[in-house]
């Protein structure tokens, strides 16, 4: 009784990583593949027989709305966001990582604010849940993307910097490629 070998944990924790530490890319290219599939799909559809498919249109839509807020959180996680970083160009190393903290902490500020009120509107489109036209969908469902992306953005963003800190590597946040990395 329960005498096994314990080699089932032994594969668990590392299969369990891989997937934390894919989970963006799988979803992403999953979502991806569904959008693509119905647009294809859909095409064909159209091409041979004139109609369409309505369901692969909503189906389509709602699969590049979740990729797109679960791609901002692959953003974050590989440090790949937008910023204007011109105006420190000759600032010293701690001067840059700074400004880039504060910048961070103001985001991650912004994303825990449209967690919370997203919350809210998911919680009362719930109670009054509206169906989408085909798919006959609770778009409540479909809307959990909005909280449920900014969550994501800002634990991968907090990630970074722990990852970082621990590593010792922090200033490569803000080092230029020609410089050397140093405190």
């Amino acid at each position: 009784m329960g005498g096994g070998n314990g080699l089932t944990g032994v594969y668990a924790m590392p299969l369990l990583r891989k997937l934390y530490d894919n989970c963006e890319e799988i979803l992403c290219a999953s979502l991806m593949g569904v959008m693509v599939s119905c647009l294809i799909l859909q095409v064909l559809v159209r091409m041979t027989t004139g109609s369409a498919i309505a369901w692969t249109e909503e189906l389509s839509r709602f699969s590049f709305v979740w990729g797109v807020y679960i791609g901002t959180s692959l953003a974050a996680k590989r440090v790949a966001h937008v910023r204007i970083t011109a105006q420190f160009l000759f600032a010293p190393l701690k001067v840059r990582l700074f400004f880039r903290m504060l910048a961070d902490a103001i985001w991650v500020g912004c994303n825990i604010f449209f967690v919370w009120y997203g919350y809210d509107a998911i919680v009362d489109a719930f109670a009054f849940p509206e169906r989408s036209v085909t798919l006959g969908w609770v778009k409540a469902y479909v809307e959990l993307i909005v909280p449920l992306g900014f969550a994501m953005m800002t634990w991968r963003t907090i990630e970074v910097y722990i990852l970082k800190y621990k590593n010792g590597t922090l200033y490569s946040l803000v080092a230029f490629t020609e410089e050397k990395v140093k405190a």
